[in-house]
C-alpha cells in the first residue's frame, strides 16, 4: 500500500510541476533551483492578506482571538496550503477572507481593493470570484434538489443562465469534473462521497472564480478517492489558472499540493515555506513537532509517535510573547515577553521564532 502511495505521489508531483515550472521545483527532497533562475517570470499576487484579525465575543463579554494579525499572499494559478492543529484558526481565516465572518481588523486586497470594505451588491458580485469547496459535501447540498439544480443555482442567482439552458450547462459542468452527464437528474444521496465532492467542485467552478477555497475538501474521503480528487484539482488548476487556498491536516498532502505552505498555531502564522520543503526544512519548533507526530505505516521497531506535550493556551487569554511558549523546548525569558515576528531565514522561508537560525 505504501509503495502504491509513493508511486502516486511521484506521478502527482510531475503533474503539479507542469503548472508553474518556472516558479518552483516540486521534487519533495531536493532543493528548489528553478525559483532562483534569473529567467523565471515572477508570479502575480492575486490575494494579499494584511494584518487580518478576527475576534469573537463570547459569554461574559470576553474576546476569543481566532486569528491574530495574520499576513499572507497567494499567487495566481498557484496553491497556498494552510496547516495546523484543529482550532488553530485555519477555517476562521478563510471564512473571514470570504466575509462569512466579519473581520475585526486588517485588509484583504483582491483586484486592487480591500474586499473587506465591500457592501451590498458589490460584495455579492465579488462572491462570484472567490468560491469554496467544503469538507462535507452532503451538508453543503439541499437533499431535495437534483444535481442539475444544485450546479446551476449559482448561475441562475446571478442571472447568467436561462432555465432552458440548465440541462446543457449541468452536463458541461459534470463533464468538467469527470462525472457522467446523466448524473444531472440524480439526487446527492444516490452518489458516493467522492462523486459528491466532485459535485461540490463543479458547483464552485460554475461561476468561473479566480480563487477556490478548499476547506478540508479531501479529509472525509478514502485515500484512493483523495488521489483522484487531488489529480482533478491539479488538472483544473493547470487548465484554468485557478488559485487554491488549500486547508488540510495531512502534512504530506499539503506539502505536495501547495506552492507555498503556511503553518498556523493559535491564530498565528508561525512558518511559511515554499512547496516541497516542509518535511525537509521545517524549522519552527511547532512545525518540527507536527512532523514528528505523524503516524507512519512503516514504523521501524521501537519507533514511536512523539505527540505534542504541554497545555494549549486559551484563545480567550492569549499569552504575552510567543504563542507556542508553553509547549516549546527552546523557550526562554524573551519568548514570554516579546512576540516573535515572521523573519526570512532563506529566500521564500519565513519563521516566527527568536532562536531558529
Amino acid at each position: 500500500m505504501n509503495i502504491l502511495r509513493n508511486c502516486w505521489l511521484r506521478f502527482l508531483l510531475w503533474e503539479v510541476n507542469a503548472i508553474m515550472p518556472e516558479k518552483v521545483s516540486l521534487q519533495p527532497h531536493e532543493r528548489c533551483t528553478c525559483a532562483h533562475d534569473e529567467a523565471a517570470v515572477p508570479s502575480e499576487i492575486v490575494l494579499e492578506v494584511k494584518n487580518l484579525t478576527k475576534k469573537f465575543t463570547v459569554d461574559g463579554g470576553k474576546m476569543l482571538t481566532a486569528c491574530d494579525n495574520v499576513s499572507l499572499h497567494a499567487y495566481r494559478g498557484q496553491t497556498l496550503g494552510i496547516i495546523g492543529e484543529s482550532g488553530c484558526g485555519k477555517s476562521t481565516l478563510v471564512r473571514t477572507i470570504l466575509q462569512i465572518h466579519p473581520a475585526t481588523a486588517g485588509e484583504v486586497i483582491f483586484e486592487g481593493q480591500d474586499i473587506l470594505m465591500l457592501k451590498g451588491e458589490a460584495l455579492r458580485q465579488n462572491r462570484r470570484k472567490i468560491q469554496m469547496v467544503f469538507q462535507d459535501p452532503s451538508a453543503a447540498f439541499n437533499p431535495k434538489m437534483r444535481v442539475k439544480d444544485i450546479l446551476c443555482e449559482p448561475l441562475l442567482n446571478f442571472g447568467l443562465l436561462k432555465n432552458s439552458e440548465i440541462d446543457a450547462k449541468a452536463a458541461e459542468l459534470l463533464q468538467m469534473v469527470e462525472l457522467p452527464a446523466e448524473f444531472k437528474d440524480r439526487y446527492p444521496h444516490s452518489m458516493s462521497g467522492g462523486q459528491r465532492q466532485r459535485l461540490g467542485i463543479a458547483r464552485a467552478l460554475s461561476l468561473e472564480p479566480q480563487i477556490i477555497v478548499c476547506d478540508e475538501a479531501t479529509s472525509a474521503l478514502d485515500v484512493s478517492v483523495q488521489e483522484k480528487i487531488c489529480e482533478l484539482l491539479v488538472r483544473l488548476q493547470k487548465e484554468k489558472g485557478i488559485t487554491y487556498l488549500f486547508i488540510c491536516h495531512d502534512i504530506g498532502l499539503v506539502d505536495l499540493m501547495s506552492h507555498q505552505v503556511a503553518v498556523m498555531y493559535l491564530g498565528n502564522v508561525v512558518e511559511l515555506l515554499e512547496q516541497g520543503r516542509l518535511s525537509v526544512d521545517g524549522a519552527h519548533p511547532y512545525t518540527r513537532a507536527l512532523i514528528k507526530s505523524i503516524f507512519k505505516v512503516d514504523f521501524k521497531p521501537g519507533e514511536k509517535i512523539q505527540p505534542l506535550e504541554g497545555d494549549i493556551p486559551s484563545p480567550l487569554d492569549l499569552p504575552q510573547g510567543c504563542p507556542f511558549q508553553s509547549r516549546c523546548d527552546l523557550c526562554q525569558a524573551v519568548c514570554r515577553e516579546v512576540k516573535p515576528e515572521l523573519r526570512e531565514l532563506h529566500e521564500g522561508h519565513f519563521v516566527a521564532c527568536h532562536f531558529v537560525k
